[in-house]
């Protein structure tokens, strides 16, 4: 994936996520905390977990590929929302998280 494609990326994830602000204040008022929004990827990952059990066939209920993907990609999503709202560029968090491993593990 180049630059430009993860700069778009990150771009539609942040209109997305206002999308769901419009929404959150129709239904509740306000905007969702930065707390609610931390819950929420944690609830995700869970069912990504529980995803990743299903296609390994240690989970009983069935899931599709097609679900542990879009699962997949919402937690990618929610990564992208929360660093957003930390101020932290994801993209430079990936790149010192890859070198300081990379280096660890030489």
């Amino acid at each position: 994936m180049d630059q430009n494609h993860l700069d778009e990326m990150i771009r539609r994830s942040l209109e997305i996520r206002e999308k769901y602000h419009q929404l959150e204040i129709q239904q509740n008022g306000k905007e969702w905390t930065l707390e609610q929004d931390a819950l929420a990827y944690l609830t995700d990952a869970g069912l990504l977990g529980r995803n990743i059990m299903s296609h390994e066939k240690t989970w009983t209920k069935s899931n599709s590929r097609e679900e542990l993907e879009h699962k997949m990609g919402e937690n990618i999503w929610w990564l992208m929302i929360l660093a957003d709202r930390t101020g932290i560029d994801i993209k430079d968090a990936l790149g010192k998280f890859l070198t300081k491993t990379e280096n660890i593990l030489q």
